[in-house]
């Protein structure tokens, strides 16, 4: 009779745990919120900067074209007065999404200014761009602008 009643004894210590308990799940729980305080601000920069590169590759490829037309023409004055022959000044068509583009003939026939303005809520409200015709960038973010240089983060960097 004995060795029944320790068989029985051992039945019921083998039984396995099933599942989780709170103090495991609230730990997982803790771990996913602090990855997402990480990762949602970093993918939102970095949606940013892919916004950002719109406007500085349109306005490198509009200077580019106001240089070929400064070839042909051997003044800027044109594209701006009256009237206006704006291709070089503007992008094609469907190209641009996020900002719209400007240019503006200087004091001289042999100046001018491209702006890139962002287009309002599109992601990119805090950033502007302009480029002279000697390539001197300038870009601002939140009203801070930078030293000769295109601004593509919140960092402050080029």
């Amino acid at each position: 009779m004995q060795s029944s009643k320790k068989g029985l004894d051992m039945n019921v210590t083998k039984k396995a745990q099933k599942g989780f308990t709170l103090i495991e799940l609230m730990i997982t729980v803790a771990i996913v919120a602090i990855l997402a305080a990480v990762a949602i601000p970093n993918y939102s920069a970095y949606v940013m900067r892919g916004k950002a590169a719109e406007a500085t590759s349109t306005l490198a490829l509009l200077k580019n074209r106001m240089e070929q037309y400064y070839q042909d023409n051997k003044t800027y004055l044109d594209i701006v007065g009256p009237p206006a022959l704006t291709a070089p000044c503007s992008p094609q068509a469907g190209t641009t999404k996020y900002f719209t583009y400007d240019c503006a003939a200087r004091q001289t026939a042999s100046q001018f200014t491209l702006t890139a303005t962002p287009i309002a809520n599109q992601g990119v409200n805090n950033f502007s761009f302009t480029i002279d015709e000697a390539g001197n960038k300038t870009s601002t973010f939140d009203g801070s602008p930078s030293a000769n240089c295109w601004l593509t983060s919140k960092s402050g960097s080029c």
